[in-house]
């Protein structure tokens, strides 16, 4: 039954809205965990700016980290659409 979804035409709109839904769901969940990543990531460049001047520039790698991390949620939409 789920290898013959796209031979029925009647059920052909499901497929594409559930592909279309992972492409979304990719893309949202990639951006919720770069954001969150990075609002505790500022957090800790604050509180180490606080405690440790000096290693201010050693904890912003967390922060690039966590845009990448969007970066590649779109690139995952990009591809799957």
């Amino acid at each position: 039954m789920i290898f013959n979804l796209a031979a029925d035409p009647s059920e052909a709109g499901q497929a594409a809205f559930f592909g279309y839904m992972g492409v979304s769901c990719a893309l949202v969940f990639a951006n919720l965990g770069a954001a969150y990543g990075t609002a505790k990531s500022g957090v800790g460049i604050a509180s180490m700016g606080v405690l440790k001047p000096g290693l201010i520039m050693k904890s912003i790698i967390p922060v690039v980290m966590a845009g990448i991390l969007g970066i590649y949620g779109m690139i995952v939409a990009v591809i799957l659409c």
